[in-house]
Parts: structure tokens; sequence; C-alpha cells
């Protein structure tokens, strides 16, 4: 019963920072239309670092403690490149859909079971590999490079799949060496102190409406950090990931009623096949490392 209980709260704080990123998506978008992408990013970043210094702070052993890693180039190297992919998903957030854009960004975990060959030396499948050709395809339907609507803002969210793919798989080889908590705080000090060396020379006057606005942007990137922290207390992340495909759902309502966007139904058919894809490469991952793996299914180390 209790064991219940603690991962019905880990659904629901999964849940939770689901809808948070959603509508902080829609915060960064309203701003991105009227302040520096750089900049916003930079505000937000200097709140997520509070948040984590802050956690770090109440670990055992301090910040001093998790501070301390056997990978610094590419801990360091992981925070930077997140924090400018983050800032070019804000700008393109400003020239695109609100949802057009979550859903091109939705291939980052088929991007990631690519590069997971040659760096992590993982072994992909055929499967994996029809479902990877799928969501590509999708991708493809989303943008209609044909099409008479087509931008060349809608490479912007593709760009940023790659960047956080590359960030994602870069994320899993120094989990084989540093804590998680040690990754988080390299990802948002890290990020933090990077942009903070270009955000100032962005810097222009908030508009006193918009603060509350900025105000929300921050507190949304703090409390769905801590969601999503929480959530991982008590899931694996084969059971998280899935559930984050619900964020396309939330975005869509929120670029439907605040935004006037239109939903094409290339749009809607791609981001199904993306998502099924993804979902798929979600649910094989593992079973196809249990098969290439012989001890991990008998509960032996190998």
């Amino acid at each position: 019963m209790f064991k219940d209980s603690k991962k019905a709260s880990g659904y629901a704080f999964t849940l939770l920072a689901v809808f948070i990123f959603a509508i902080q998506d829609s915060f960064s978008k309203y701003l991105g239309e009227r302040y520096s992408p750089i900049f916003i990013t930079m505000i937000r970043y200097w709140v997520f670092a509070a948040f984590v210094i802050l956690l770090a702070s109440r670990r055992p052993g301090g910040i001093r403690a998790v501070v301390a890693t056997k990978r610094p180039v590419l801990q360091v190297a992981r925070g930077m490149l997140l924090v400018a992919e983050i800032a070019m998903f804000v700008y393109g957030l400003a020239h695109t859909g609100l949802a057009i854009t979550q859903a091109i960004f939705q291939a980052s975990p088929l991007i990631v079971t690519v590069l997971s060959i040659p760096f992590l030396g993982e072994h992909v499948g055929w499967r994996r590999w029809l479902a990877v050709l799928a969501g590509l395809f999708g991708v493809l339907l989303i943008i209609n490079p044909m099409g008479s609507q087509f931008s060349i803002f809608l490479l912007l969210p593709l760009t940023c799949s790659f960047m956080f793919a590359t960030y994602s798989v870069a994320t899993r080889a120094v989990s084989r060496h540093d804590p998680a908590v040690t990754s988080l705080f390299y990802t948002a000090v890290g990020g933090a102190v990077a942009i903070s060396l270009l955000g100032p020379f962005y810097w222009s006057p908030i508009a006193p409406p918009d603060w509350l606005v900025v105000g929300a942007l921050g507190l949304c990137g703090a409390v769905s950090h801590y969601c999503l922290i929480r959530a991982y207390d008590t899931l694996q992340a084969s059971d998280v990931q899935p559930l984050t495909y619900l964020q396309l759902v939330v975005g869509a309502v929120i670029a439907v009623l605040f935004f006037n966007e239109t939903l094409s139904w290339n749009m809607l058919l791609g981001a199904a096949i993306v998502v099924s894809a993804g979902l798929f490469t979600m649910w094989r991952e593992p079973r196809a490392h249990s098969k290439n793996n012989p001890a991990s299914r008998s509960g032996m180390m190998p």
C-alpha cells in the first residue's frame, strides 16, 4: 500500500512537471517576442541556478561535495550546450508557433538513439532503426518543406532537438562517473555563468506588466525541476519519459487558446508519428539491453 502511494505520488509530480513545462514554454514565447531570447534565458537561468545551489547546500557535504566531478570538461560542456539550446529554442518560439515547435522538438529521443551508437557504444536493432526513420518522416511531415507555409525558422526547433539529444547523450556519459545532483549543478550553475557573460549585452528595460510574466517564468523553472526530481525519487526513467509527451497536448491547448494558432493536419499526423516512434524506442530499449546482456535478466552482475 505504501509503495503504491509513493508511486502514485511520483506520477502526480511527473504530470505536474509536464504541465508546468508547457506553461513555461508559453511564457518563453510571450517574452521572446518582446525581448532578446538571450536576455530572457539569462534571467531564467539565474533563478534555476539559485534553486540548484540551495538544493546542493542541503545535501550531505554541501556544495563542495556536489561540485566534485570526475569529468569536469564534459560537465561544463553539457551546461554550455544546454543553455545555448534553450536560448535558440526561445528564439524559435518567438518566430514559429508554440505547438509546432514542441512537436518538432519531440524528435530528440530518436536522435539520442542514433547518437548513442558512436558515443556510448550501444547497439540499436533494426526495429528501433525503423522507428527512428518513421520519426524522421514525421518531422518532415510537420515541417512540410514543399508546402506554402514552410518557414526557415522551423529548422530552429529541429536544430534544438539535435543539441538537446547531444546534451542527453553527454548526460548519460557523465552519469557513469558522477551522481545526478552533480550533473544538475553543472547544468544550472555552469549554464548561468556562461549566459551571464553574454546576456548583459542584450539587457533591455522590462515593461512593468511583463515583470509578472518574468517572475512566473522563473518560478515555473524552479517548481518544474523540483517536481521532476521528486518524480525520479520514486519512479524509473521508463515510467517518467512516456508521460512527458503529454506536454505536446497541454502546449497545443495553450497555443490554440492563447496564441490563436491553428493545428494543421500535417502537424497533427506528423506529431502522432514522432510520438509513436519515440514511445516505441523507449519501450524497446530496455528489452534490447536485456537481450544483449543475458546476465541482467537473471539478476546476476556482469
